[in-house]
């Protein structure tokens, strides 16, 4: 974009009511990447913005309300921003910009989805949604951080990023990765090979992360050092754990004894994050979750933070968020008898599908 919407031309209402209309050229290397492959970044912004677009040559105009006016023009200026730093503008971003402006938040679009976390072989991480920028700088600022969500939100994914960007930087010197292996409880005996054969499935999607951050031909030698640790949670036991960076996934397999155990390790020099989704919940026999009642007992205390993830914050395929989303209102729809009798018909509004997804 050539300037901010101020040094722009703005909108020019003729009279109460009537329409306005706001004229500005966009350079040719950000017009290609605004419009999108086959103009489809375009057609989604006809149809997310309530103000009417026409593209001509390298000139945007919009016209409609006001409000919607000045509300397409710091969508332009957003993906103009982005474009302008070289960053690929797709529709996911077009969807993520235009959610962010109508939540009305202070934060700028352009500025959270070009924060560079880390950057391997040509390919940067970086959080994708406002929640989850809101969970990297809460990592930065605490010391103990709780990333709760469900699946696709990126909760793992970043938490590893940040650790492996910490241990770049030799603010740790070692990762410790760690799962509860509560899968295995029942069908341990049955798979073949040693125990580190046996659990190795369940901690698979950790190394999966890793591989996306560190030299996959390092691994091994960082891992003999003892510089990264993937183990499963019951070698955490009588450890303390200084100097590290320890992430807990899948947290709400643990038990409220278990999750005790883990943060009790915390050592100097080192930071916990602690990640999953309390609506998959696998202990057997009815067993509480250590996550569904960690926030009630740390609630007062510094420097502990729960970042809360949704369904809008889904980077996977768009389609997870839908899924997620009809489970919790199937999920509300069962417990709803138990709860407070029979259903009537139409008795509960459903979720409407969010404008990030």
């Amino acid at each position: 974009m050539t300037g901010t919407p101020e040094q722009r031309p703005t909108a020019a209402a003729h009279g109460a009511g009537a329409d306005a209309q706001s004229r500005f050229p966009v350079p040719d290397s950000a017009m290609l990447a605004l419009l999108g492959r086959r103009d489809e970044n375009l057609r989604l912004l006809e149809d997310l913005l309530d103000a009417d677009v026409h593209v001509r040559g390298n000139e945007v105009t919009l016209s409609g309300e006001p409000a919607d006016v000045a509300f397409a023009e710091r969508v332009f200026s957003e993906l103009g921003t982005l474009a302008a730093r070289g960053q690929q503008v797709g529709p996911d971003t077009v969807k993520r910009t235009v959610a962010m402006l109508s939540a009305g938040t202070a934060e700028s679009p352009a500025e959270v989805l070009s924060f560079d976390i880390l950057s391997r072989r040509g390919r940067t991480i970086r959080p994708k949604t406002l929640n989850q920028k809101h969970y990297v700088d809460a990592i930065d600022e605490n010391t103990i951080v709780f990333g709760i969500g469900p699946a696709g939100t990126g909760k793992t994914y970043l938490a590893v990023a940040k650790a492996v960007q910490a241990l770049q930087a030799k603010q740790i010197s070692r990762i410790i990765l760690t799962r509860p292996a509560v899968e295995a409880g029942e069908r341990l005996g049955f798979l073949p090979g040693t125990l580190f054969d046996k659990i190795d499935p369940y901690l698979r999607p950790l190394y999966d992360a890793l591989h996306d951050m560190v030299d996959p031909e390092s691994i091994p030698r960082l891992m003999q050092a003892g510089t990264i640790e993937v183990a499963p949670l019951a070698y955490m036991r009588g450890r303390t754990l200084n100097d590290a960076f320890i992430i807990l996934d899948e947290a709400q397999n643990t038990t409220p004894e278990q999750m005790k155990m883990f943060l009790t390790r915390l050592g100097f020099g080192s930071k916990i994050v602690v990640t999953g989704d309390i609506t998959q919940v696998d202990l057997p026999g009815g067993q509480r979750s250590g996550l569904r009642v960690v926030r009630d007992i740390l609630a007062d205390v510094d420097d502990v933070h729960f970042a809360q993830l949704s369904s809008s914050d889904v980077v996977r395929h768009s389609l997870v968020g839908d899924i997620v989303d009809a489970y919790d209102r199937w999920t509300g729809t069962e417990e709803a008898p138990a709860r407070r009798g029979p259903v009537r018909a139409g008795g509960r509004a459903p979720r409407g599908r969010d404008s990030a997804q």
